[in-house]
């Protein structure tokens, strides 16, 4: 498989594209906007998208959805199926376009999911099998998409090198996703696929570099004690 991951909006939220250099088959994490630029990556790769997932509802993960589903229908592509996050974060998708306005953004839109996701489920798309991890703090339907195999994870605004999602929302929680963190995510290192020894992930966040869960587990001040 292999991974580009694209900044998006003023707010650099990383796009992730993953794709089958043999099939051309792809999915799209968190298209956040800039469409434009999205399509013409898609294009000059000839992918197939046949998921777009978003990892929770706020505007700079999920306000290009439309424009990227719209692009991909007037290239008479087959249809991707939108895969949100947990219901929980409904209420996010459907605020988008308020969202963009409170910050003075253009072009972001409402999104709307083919399904919602649950804690436990298993995606199977373009290849890969991504299981999903519900956890809230930052938002109340946040999900993490985990390619146990492969040993990477889409974890949005839950972890970051050297700190944590924000959760200085009316509805967010810090001690919630601290929690989630460390009795989810960090015990995946332990979980190799098939086998009963130590194995890293790769974390891929919304925003900045890429990290380990190892060298979260170490180093991040979030996660002692």
């Amino acid at each position: 498989m292999q991974l580009n991951i694209i900044p998006v909006t003023p707010f650099r939220q990383n796009c992730s594209i993953l794709w089958n250099p043999e099939t051309r088959r792809a999915l799209v994490v968190d298209p956040g906007g800039d469409a434009d630029a999205l399509l013409s990556f898609i294009d000059r790769n000839s992918l197939e998208v046949e998921a777009i997932l978003i990892t929770h509802g706020h505007l700079d993960h999920a306000g290009g959805v439309e424009a990227l589903r719209r692009g991909l229908a007037e290239r008479a592509a087959p249809q991707p199926v939108v895969i949100g996050p947990d219901e929980r974060d409904a209420f996010l998708l459907a605020s988008i376009a308020d969202q963009a306005r409170h910050f003075g953004f253009e072009g972001l839109e409402n999104a709307t999911v083919d399904r919602f996701t649950r804690d436990g489920d298993v995606l199977e798309y373009a290849g890969c099998r991504l299981h999903v991890l519900h956890v809230p703090g930052h938002t109340p339907g946040h999900v993490v998409f985990v390619d146990k195999a492969a040993r990477f994870a889409f974890v949005g605004d839950v972890l970051f090198r050297g700190t944590v999602g924000r959760t200085d929302f009316a509805y967010g929680d810090g001690p919630l996703l601290v929690r989630g963190i460390k009795e989810k995510l960090l015990p995946l290192t332990a979980q190799a696929s098939g086998a009963a020894y130590h194995d890293d992930i790769t974390v891929v966040p919304g925003h900045g570099g890429l990290t380990t869960l190892d060298t979260e587990a170490a180093g991040n001040p979030f996660l002692q004690g």
